[in-house]
């Protein structure tokens, strides 16, 4: 075979970052674009350059705002009716690695053609296909660590302390809060604190488990994301570990290396902070300055 009949797609990176947490994000939004593109969704345009995608029901509106107000930079909200406030919603921001908004996207797209039954799902704990703890188990699987840091809140810590989601179990939180600030009831975050994230995501009391699941099942997938050792945005410097892709890709981790990390963990994980975003429900008609 000559080079010319090799047909599999050419690497987009020079190196592999390992654990793929620590990567960020492509600074490319058509992947996660693409699946609901693909279902037809509309697409819309602002004049700072922020994109919008509609579902045709109206019902699903997604946000890629790089001229937002803040560091949200994917917004993915859903309506039970389409004039009322969200019935749930999620945020990326913008330093969240692009894979991971793609599993979300991805996960949408299959549960928007299930229709509102899909799509709308809220978890409940009672129903084999919606408890919570479908969307926390790919990580316990993967040798991450359950923490209660304080009262009314689950924490799963990946092996390295590098990597967190934070779950909020019993109190009722406040709707708005929800959509406009990091005070959501989950949130998943890498760096050396949910209080200084690398980056992080957030969602919703009612976002269904399904989207959630394949979120934690992509971040805790053993490969590694190939990432440009130059473009240094694309991974948290001086903790991810970077091997040339004309190397061997990096070997997943043995049970052995998950127990060495677990060992060498962290405190808990500290109390979540609540920095002020905006969602998809209304659009700023000035960018503010980004942080």
């Amino acid at each position: 075979m000559t080079a010319h009949d090799d047909l599999s797609p050419a690497i987009d990176g020079d190196v592999y970052v390992s654990p793929r947490y620590l990567a960020g994000t492509t600074g490319i939004g058509d992947p996660a674009l693409a699946p609901l593109r693909d279902l037809g969704w509309s697409l819309d345009h602002d004049d700072l350059g922020n994109a919008y995608l509609n579902a045709p029901d109206r019902r699903v509106r997604l946000g890629y705002l790089p001229e937002g107000e803040d560091d949200g930079l994917w917004r993915i909200n859903a309506y039970e009716d389409p004039f009322a406030a969200p019935t749930w919603g999620v945020c990326f921001n913008d330093s969240c690695p692009t894979e991971f908004v793609t599993a979300f996207t991805t996960a949408l797209a299959e549960a928007y053609q299930q229709g509102p039954d899909g799509y709308l799902a809220a978890p409940d704990p009672r129903s084999a296909d919606r408890d919570p703890f479908l969307a926390v188990a790919p990580l316990i699987n993967r040798g991450w660590q359950i923490d209660h840091p304080r009262w009314g809140v689950l924490a799963i810590q990946s092996p390295d302390g590098h990597a967190g989601l934070e779950y909020t179990t019993t109190r009722r939180l406040d709707p708005e809060a929800e959509l406009t600030t990091r005070d959501a009831r989950w949130q998943l975050w890498a760096g050396t604190s949910i209080d200084r994230p690398a980056w992080y995501a957030t969602a919703s009391t009612n976002t269904p488990i399904a989207l959630l699941t394949a979120v934690t099942q992509c971040v805790s997938d053993p490969a590694p994301l190939p990432r440009w050792r130059e473009a240094t945005y694309s991974y948290v410097k001086g903790m991810a570990q970077l091997t040339p892709i004309a190397s061997p890709r990096p070997p997943a981790p043995t049970p052995l290396d998950v127990q060495r990390a677990v060992s060498r963990r962290p405190a808990a994980l500290t109390t979540t902070a609540s920095v002020p975003r905006w969602s998809t429900t209304s659009r700023p008609a000035v960018p503010g300055p980004r942080r």
